[in-house]
């Protein structure tokens, strides 16, 4: 079995992060641990938020942007990382200002976090890939796994139940 990304982007959220890096730059993310606007993704230029050493790099996001080749980076803090190994997180856009600090805040949308529990065979095979820190990735360590695709809708890879 293939090694799953560990994030996934909708192509609503990719065309917003798109005129991000048109904006701003190279950015990146950092799944927010429940500050401010609950547990959000926040974009930030790449560099402006410092990743700690116990951060983990989630993977890179493969959305096509001149100014950043190598892919947006989505960072998640270590004892969250424990709790969500098991999800594979999916960065969608909605409606509405969000609470902090992210830049699209000023666009009247906001990223939202979804999620996908992976299946017993993809745990066991993300179980095989190292996760990669802050201290691992600022000496050099590649990141891990496939990139996170751009799929069309949330719903694609995480159903919403039948009521």
């Amino acid at each position: 079995m293939a090694v799953p990304p560990r994030v996934l982007i909708t192509s609503s959220a990719a065309s917003q992060l798109a005129a991000l890096q048109q904006r701003h730059g190279p950015v990146m993310f950092h799944q927010s641990g429940g500050c401010c606007d609950g547990s959000s993704p926040m974009c930030y230029p790449d560099g402006d938020f410092i990743v700690g050493d116990r951060d983990v790099l989630l993977g890179l996001l493969d959305v096509t942007a001149q100014r950043q080749p190598d892919g947006v980076p989505v960072w998640i803090s270590g004892p969250q990382f424990d709790a969500w190994k098991h999800t594979q997180l999916v960065i969608d856009l909605v409606s509405g200002r969000g609470g902090g600090f992210s830049l699209e805040a000023p666009d009247g949308v906001r990223f939202l976090s979804r999620g996908r529990a992976f299946s017993e065979a993809e745990v066991a095979t993300l179980a095989q890939v190292p996760a990669i820190t802050g201290a691992e990735y600022e000496r050099g360590v590649d990141a891990p796994g496939p990139r996170g695709a751009v799929v069309a809708h949330a719903a694609d890879v995480c159903p919403i139940p039948n009521r």
